[in-house]
């Protein structure tokens, strides 16, 4: 089996394009990628002045490897180290731009909408199956969610999880454009290097008005309290029961504990 990877590649344009590559599981992210990603995003050298994010073998991301997502410890959420990656995305001073082909599931949704643009192809599909998984996702992805599509579309998503074309995703203000997959790439590269070609303080600084201008206000308090109750969803028997129905591809059998 061919391990994950993520491939790194300085374009001579300003655009650092970074590719997931997890053939198979649809380039589904692990550990050792979420690592890798947040140093290619920490690390971006003086010359890089925008960021592509894509997958290879035409699928975005199918989520977060069902294999780490098992009970919290004491003082980690299985997703601890996913969640920060993408805060360090969100706010990256660099503008970012997300080429969505195939399968953008879960922690993929999430990475799409973590970054500033994204391109979709029209085989795209969207999908938020925390429900169905027996899980509560992070209340970052949820804020990032309803600041792209509202409120009451991001309750649909993430409690039906239900699955959402490239049409209706263009439709909803999930996708920024949606194209032919062999022009969906080149209005990518074609957007970041419009972007790189941006004055850098501008952009960062325009970047950082907006974060602080739409970030959720929840206090220290309501944050530790919806840990904790994202550590009862993890550690329950539901959550066991909806990674063991995904994997062997029947329904669940929920029993709310």
């Amino acid at each position: 089996m061919q391990p994950s990877s993520l491939l790194v590649e300085d374009r001579d344009d300003g655009v650092r394009v970074l590719t997931l590559s997890n053939p198979a599981r649809r380039n589904a992210l692990d550990d050792s990628q979420v690592a890798r990603l947040d140093e290619a995003l920490a690390s971006a050298p003086g010359k890089v002045r925008a960021v592509l994010i894509r997958g290879a073998g035409g699928t975005f991301c199918s989520g977060y490897d069902l294999n780490l997502l098992a009970a919290p410890t004491e003082d980690r959420l299985p997703d601890d180290a996913l969640m920060a990656c993408f805060s360090r995305l969100e706010s990256l001073p660099l503008p970012s731009v997300a080429l969505v082909q195939g399968w953008a599931f879960g922690a993929g949704f999430d990475l799409a909408a973590a970054c500033d643009f994204r391109v979709g192809a029209e085989d795209v599909i969207f999908s938020m199956p925390p429900a169905r998984l027996g899980i509560v996702y992070s209340p970052d992805g949820l804020t990032r969610a309803a600041r792209l599509v509202g409120v009451a579309r991001a309750k649909n998503l993430f409690l039906t999880a239900r699955r959402l074309d490239g049409e209706e995703a263009l439709a909803w203000g999930l996708l920024d454009e949606c194209l032919p997959a062999a022009d969906a790439e080149t209005r990518a590269l074609e957007l970041c290097r419009t972007l790189a070609a941006q004055a850098p303080l501008a952009v960062a600084g325009m970047k950082e008005t907006f974060r602080l201008l739409t970030r959720a206000a929840l206090s220290d308090a309501e944050r530790a309290h919806l840990r904790e109750v994202r550590a009862r969803a993890f550690a329950s028997e539901d959550a066991r029961e909806g990674r063991a129905a995904f994997l062997e591809k029947r329904t669940p059998r929920f029993r709310g504990q």
